[in-house]
């Protein structure tokens, strides 16, 4: 395995109001995890790839992130949410159950 996770921030804007997770300052979440990724020395190979995607197609749900290869969904509305993804999913190996979608 390339990278041990591999996050995907949905920052899609969808037009007229549809619901969407740029609403909910999405792409500052991605650059937010990406960086703290970084300074934890996280990322690279073998450790945490931070992407962004289009669509999840579960913006009603938004903000959305979806964590790889497990594939758990999880949905966040503050800093300390994401900091808890970083610190106990992509560090300690825990999924974050108050999280998830």
């Amino acid at each position: 395995m390339y990278y041990r996770y591999h996050i995907f921030f949905c920052i899609n804007k969808r037009p007229a109001g549809k619901p969407c997770c740029e609403d909910h300052d999405a792409s500052a979440a991605f650059d937010y995890v990406k960086g703290r990724v970084k300074e934890l020395g996280l990322s690279g190979p073998g450790g945490v790839r931070v992407n962004k995607a289009g669509c999840l197609d579960r913006c009603e749900a938004g903000p959305v992130a979806v964590v790889y290869p497990e594939g758990v969904w999880y949905s966040y509305s503050t800093q300390d949410d994401l900091d808890a993804i970083i610190d106990q999913h992509l560090s300690g190996g825990q999924v974050v159950e108050r999280l998830k979608l």
